[in-house]
């Protein structure tokens, strides 16, 4: 088919092959589809009240779409109309049949008898409806063409047919040669085969302007909201590279092309398509038209702030800043202040690699509600949350700020805004260590649905809020134990967003940290150090911190220390506090290992300075239970115990169930080492009840698979057992242990010497 158009309408504006004139001048023209659009058109007409209400109201929904979209094999078009209405489709397919098995003349007298659709008192079409301007384009599209146009329409009118006819087999040749059985196979098959997708579809020929136009607006709604149901980047690239190549000033399209590059992370193809959707908009005249002699300025001055944000996302924060500054000037020299104030956010995000700093982003959140402006100044209100919950603001002004933002959100209907402000909470709630409050916001988004729906149907779209949220879900249902919860949330994060979409990244990096916590739980370092690639690959700070982790199970100690302090030094300097005191706390224990006791304490209190300083409680508590393992080794359990009282509560609450174990154990050890000074009663009672938290510490171990730990509470009982004279339950937990031991290698550091 593409032939057939080029032929009979770009040639006069090509030479050596380049198109000197915009196709889309021709609002539309007619092709063998549409001319079968317009028979159902008319047999629609022709079945009047005969068609039932529900018939009617299912071909009305049908219509919409056929007439926006691209052509589309004859097959597929008349399995849509069967689905709606079957004997319709019978109808169309043998008026088709008449016409294009018959001659010249019929094709022509057909357009003829479509004008009555207009005429009498009670017309069945009225002019302006969006089925009387179809008819009418068509209408006026045929009368324009010459004879041999006519002819070629004609031509191609009958090898549509044909071609329907080869693919289903139905022709009077293929019915001689197939017995009744192979049909109704060849049928019933035909039956099963999911349809394509409308936006799988691919037409060879050049689009209309509205077929174009409404090709490109609904792959942009899927790019922003549901990437998986939009066409695969080298597919789109194919349809788009079609559309240029009749219009190469089509400013949309190499916009589009803009976005689909952006997927793939292709700098070159992205920067080339953004400069060329300027340069286009700006000789088109568009922008000139509908805002006077700015339209040139405007253009360029956005075409400059899109040129920064896209270095900025590849990272290349030099050319963004050279970039920003151009966008500036010259929304200056036009006082355009909307423009101003996207620069403003955007020299923010600038200076936030270099320092960090709130006064231009307040600056920008008061001028973004002065001027107007609710999406901006929610994300500058989201941004300023953000900044302020790392600088360890309280947390109840955190969710008020995020409150009066929600307020926004809703009384403008911003949807995305609305779903990044409650995975902002879940992170926020994550940060502070508050699980059961992480939980419950994580919750609330999956439970909503959302205002911009893609399709009919579908309630949520596939954004990256969306895949923050499920990550945390996995994450918190690891901790916890529920692995099989995990994988499953995994697996669905996975079809959601599938591994060449923008963010799978996300849950890649969480699917690898989950999986290396199990390996290092269940004693397999040589599994664990596999995944520390992997993760480093996603996250660099992470996967050296994992690293260290590795190294320090497997008693390299001198190795594990001297990455662990590189990555104090880079963490301190990028004031990614959190990372800060979790390698401080793996800094102490490689102190407890080395038997360095003393020089652990300073360590671990300036974590705890640190993690109360910025809010962070769950670090805060987990340090705690650090400085009371210090204590117990160095012979003060009374005071340990002491302490073990503030932290082991928000443990218990809002904790890992790993962590929880570890705290039941502490908490066991310490009641051990303080009975030594009790007299015999009080020794028994306090034998007796640090037993009972040992058995809670070994439900929270096998829980979680943690064999090492199982082991050493199980060799703890047995002594305790044996120093109670309960001789069948220490004989139980003998074997038990020894089964353990034979199992998992021994790596010869005393029981006492080791938290975790």
């Amino acid at each position: 088919m593409a032939s057939v158009h080029e032929s009979l309408y770009f040639n006069p504006m090509m030479t050596n092959g380049v198109v000197h004139a915009n196709v889309f001048g021709i609002k539309d023209w007619v092709t063998p589809y549409k001319m079968a659009l317009l028979v159902l058109l008319s047999e629609l007409g022709r079945a009047g009240a005969q068609l039932g209400l529900l018939e009617r109201r299912r071909l009305n929904r049908l219509l919409l779409p056929l007439l926006q979209g691209p052509d589309m094999p004859l097959s597929r078009l008349r399995k849509a109309i069967e689905e709606s209405c079957p004997h319709l489709a019978s109808s169309v397919h043998i008026r088709l049949k008449l016409m294009a098995k018959g001659e010249l003349k019929d094709m022509e007298q057909f357009f003829d008898d479509l004008s009555d659709s207009f005429t009498g008192t009670e017309p069945e079409v009225h002019k302006t409806s969006v089925v009387g301007l179809f008819l009418r384009h068509m209408i006026l599209a045929y009368n324009k063409l010459s004879f041999s146009q006519v002819y070629k329409l004609y031509t191609a009118l009958q090898q549509y047919f044909q071609n329907d006819e080869k693919k289903n087999g139905l022709d009077e040749s293929d019915m001689e040669l197939t017995n009744t059985e192979e049909l109704e196979g060849k049928m019933e098959k035909e039956e099963l085969d999911v349809p394509l997708r409308e936006e799988e579809i691919s037409c060879s020929g050049p689009l209309s302007q509205k077929q174009a136009e409404y090709f490109l607006s609904q792959q942009a709604s899927l790019l922003k909201n549901d990437e998986t149901k939009a066409l695969a980047p080298a597919s789109l690239q194919k349809e788009l590279n079609n559309l240029l190549k009749f219009n190469p000033d089509f400013a949309e399209a190499h916009y589009l092309s803009y976005l689909n590059s952006l997927r793939v992370q292709d700098v070159f193809s992205s920067t080339h398509s953004l400069l060329h959707y300027f340069d286009r908009l700006i000789l088109t005249g568009a922008e000139s038209k509908s805002n006077g002699d700015e339209g040139y300025g405007r253009s360029l001055r956005y075409a400059a702030l899109n040129l920064a944000a896209l270095h900025c996302r590849f990272g290349h924060y030099q050319q963004a800043e050279l970039a920003l500054q151009e966008a500036i000037r010259i929304a200056q020299e036009s006082n355009d202040h909307v423009c101003l104030q996207h620069c403003l956010s955007w020299l923010y995000i600038l200076e936030q690699k270099i320092f960090d700093s709130c006064v231009l982003l307040e600056h920008s959140v008061n001028k973004s509600l002065h001027f107007g402006l609710p999406y901006l100044a929610s994300l500058g209100i989201q941004s300023l949350v953000q900044q302020r919950a790392f600088a360890g603001k309280a947390a109840n002004k955190l969710m008020d700020a995020l409150k009066d933002s929600d307020l926004l959100h809703w009384k403008h209907s911003l949807s995305e805004l609305i779903d990044i402000s409650i995975a902002q909470k879940t992170a926020i709630w994550r940060l502070y260590g508050r699980s059961t409050m992480a939980l419950q916001q994580a919750q609330t988004l999956l439970s909503m649905n959302s205002l911009e729906a893609v399709n009919m149907g579908v309630q949520q779209n596939n954004t990256e809020s969306f895949a923050v949220v499920l990550c945390h879900l996995a994450e918190l249902h690891a901790e916890q134990g529920y692995f099989a919860a995990a994988s499953e949330i995994l697996k669905h994060l996975k079809e959601r967003f599938p591994p060449n979409s923008q963010h799978a990244q996300l849950w890649m990096l969480f699917d690898q940290k989950i999986q290396f916590e199990r390996a290092m739980n269940d004693g397999r370092y040589h599994i664990a150090d596999s995944l520390v690639a992997g993760i480093t690959a996603l996250n660099s700070i992470e996967g050296v911190y994992r690293k260290a982790i590795v190294l320090k199970a497997q008693n390299q100690m001198s190795e594990a220390h001297k990455l662990l302090q590189k990555l104090l030094i880079h963490c301190q300097k990028i004031k990614n506090t959190e990372m800060v005191i979790s390698v401080l706390l793996s800094i102490a224990e490689l102190y407890w290992r080395s038997s360095c006791h003393t020089i652990a304490l300073p360590v671990l209190l300036q974590a705890l300075a640190l993690s109360r300083e910025y809010s962070l409680q769950y670090l805060a508590s987990e340090t705690v239970l650090n400085l009371a393992f210090s204590q117990l080794i160095l012979g003060i359990p009374e005071q340990a115990l002491n302490i073990l009282h503030m932290a082991i509560e928000p443990v218990l609450a809002h904790g890992a169930v790993l962590d929880k174990g570890c705290a039941m154990f502490l908490v066991a050890k310490c009641q051990v080492a303080s009975a030594a000074s009790y007299t015999p009663q009080k020794k028994i009672e306090a034998l007796e009840s640090a037993i009972l938290n040992l058995n809670e510490a070994k439900t929270y171990f096998a829980k979680v698979d943690c064999k090492e730990q199982l082991r050493d509470v199980l060799y703890f009982q047995a002594r305790l057992f044996h120093t109670l004279g309960k001789t069948q339950e220490r004989n139980k937990c003998a074997m038990l242990f020894r089964q353990l031991h034979q199992e998992l290698p021994a790596h010869g550091v005393p029981l006492i010497n080791a938290f975790k």
